[in-house]
């Protein structure tokens, strides 16, 4: 076996044995619920209020379309929420 097939064969062994899957003990925990009392995320905020049409924590906008879910924007990289208030309110 000539060396350049072997270093061939050894990089490919190498990227299989770190590309294994994880043991399910590797992974990590699901986050327990916020406890009782927490600031609303601004997504409880919404399911919460439904009869709010817009609504912010001062990082995300989220809005509630006539027909459809609640949609919202992506958070800045840093920003700090603040606690969500209603902007624009519906008609039941």
């Amino acid at each position: 076996m000539t060396a350049p097939l072997r270093s061939t064969l050894f990089a490919l062994a190498a990227c299989l044995f770190l590309a294994a899957p994880t043991r399910a003990d590797d992974l990590p925990e699901v986050p327990a619920p916020p406890p009782e009392g927490a600031p609303a995320t601004v997504f409880s905020f919404g399911r919460d209020n439904p009869t709010c049409g817009e609504w912010t924590n001062g990082c995300q906008i989220c809005m509630r379309p006539a027909a459809g879910e609640m949609q919202c924007s992506t958070p800045g990289i840093a920003c700090t929420p603040g606690p969500p208030v209603c902007r624009v309110k519906t008609e039941p």
